[in-house]
């Protein structure tokens, strides 16, 4: 699997809810009206794909500490790969935040030397256009800021794309699971993922899946129709935040203080 086609520059809104299994195919059938499922989701026997995503941090935990901050604005920065064993093209994204606005920044990288571009600095010829420049940017906030690895998150995906409109994209993700990670490897080890959709890291009890409505510069009238139907009200879940929390344990590294590299 070579991940789904996006583009490498990507400015949208996204809005993000948290739902129990139980309303996925009653919210699927209604997407279906104005939407068809992405190439990925419809190759899949059970119509997820699997995303995984290494995050990256400093050794103080800034981003993570300036994102728990409750800052509107907010930034992370990930290396993504498709598929249980993940292959070729990689994704390396800048994720911008400004409440619900993204502005997202990947670079696609097929070299399985990928670590010898990140460590050297140097981007090899053939990688060109925005991948460049997105991969240049990359590396400069990589080595801006010292950040390195810090956690893997893996999770499945059923996707939609809008027919009806320039863009617009409504996600399903499911089986949240994590792994701490230290190395410059996007492949998680099966055996050492850990869930990280139960109960207490959701606000609402009995909803561990979250569903994101995408879209660029206005929500379709469908989507809000969608919101009414269901009376979906608008959550908080962060893949990389919680994930990290959960992994710590009582976070006193999120308490308040300094914000240092």
């Amino acid at each position: 699997m070579s991940g789904p086609v996006s583009p490498l520059a990507l400015e949208r809104y996204e809005l993000k809810y948290l739902i129990p299994a139980s309303l996925v195919e009653p919210i699927s059938r209604f997407v279906e009206t104005y939407c068809e499922m992405d190439y990925y989701s419809t190759v899949s026997p059970d119509k997820h794909y699997t995303i995984n995503s290494l995050y990256l941090d400093t050794p103080s935990l800034y981003l993570l500490r300036f994102k728990e901050s409750a800052n509107a604005f907010n930034f992370n920065m990930r290396i993504r790969s498709y598929g249980d064993n993940p292959k070729p093209p990689y994704f390396f994204e800048i994720k911008y935040k400004l409440r619900e606005f993204v502005r997202k920044k990947r670079a696609l990288v097929h070299d399985e030397n990928w670590v010898d571009i990140l460590d050297w600095g140097v981007i090899p010829d053939h990688i060109q256009g925005s991948s460049h420049g997105n991969l240049e940017e990359f590396i400069r906030m990589k080595m801006t800021y010292n950040v390195g690895p810090v956690i893997l998150t893996q999770y499945r995906r059923k996707a939609y794309l809008s027919v009806v409109d320039d863009y617009a994209r409504v996600t399903f993700d499911r089986d949240l699971r994590f792994q701490e990670m230290n190395e410059w490897r996007v492949r998680p080890d099966s055996y050492l993922l850990s869930h990280y959709d139960h109960p207490d890291s959701f606000e609402e009890p009995g909803c561990n899946v979250i569903l994101e409505l995408k879209c660029e510069k206005k929500i379709p009238y469908w989507m809000v129709d969608l919101i009414r139907c269901f009376e979906l009200e608008s959550g908080s879940f962060s893949k990389f935040g919680n994930s990290m929390i959960t992994l710590l344990g009582v976070p006193e590294v999120l308490t308040p203080g300094p914000l240092y590299f």
